[in-house]
């Protein structure tokens, strides 16, 4: 239970930094993560992984949500630079994957802190 609240705190707290994302950096999302490390009491392994699973959600839902907006045709053209040989899906997955760790490590560094404290 605390696992899946803290993918969901995770999540919240960073579509909160999306929401301010004119005026705040992407690597905010590492504070939201790292935030939802330190508030949730969990063993290490447990919080990186949390903190992956959160970030690398939330991420693919947001550029879903933008790749469908402007019909894929931005998505396209930067799947084609990148070597994901012009696949979407790829380009998506890749997005994920390296906010993913960001939040990963973050949260985990939460934890130990949290850890460190008590």
């Amino acid at each position: 239970m605390k696992f899946i609240a803290a993918v969901l705190l995770t999540m919240l707290l960073g579509y909160l930094v999306h929401i301010f994302n004119t005026i705040l950096p992407w690597w905010c999302i590492a504070i939201a993560a790292f935030i939802a490390g330190a508030a949730v009491p969990q063993k290490g392994g447990w919080g990186w992984l949390s903190g992956f699973l959160g970030v690398a959600l939330l991420w693919t839902i947001l550029a879903w949500q933008i790749d469908t907006a402007n019909a894929g045709i931005m998505a396209g053209r930067m799947a084609q630079v990148l070597p994901f040989a012009g696949n979407t899906t790829y380009l998506l997955l890749g997005t994920a994957f390296v906010g993913g760790l960001v939040g990963g490590f973050a949260s985990l560094s939460g934890v130990y802190l949290r850890s460190k404290a008590s």
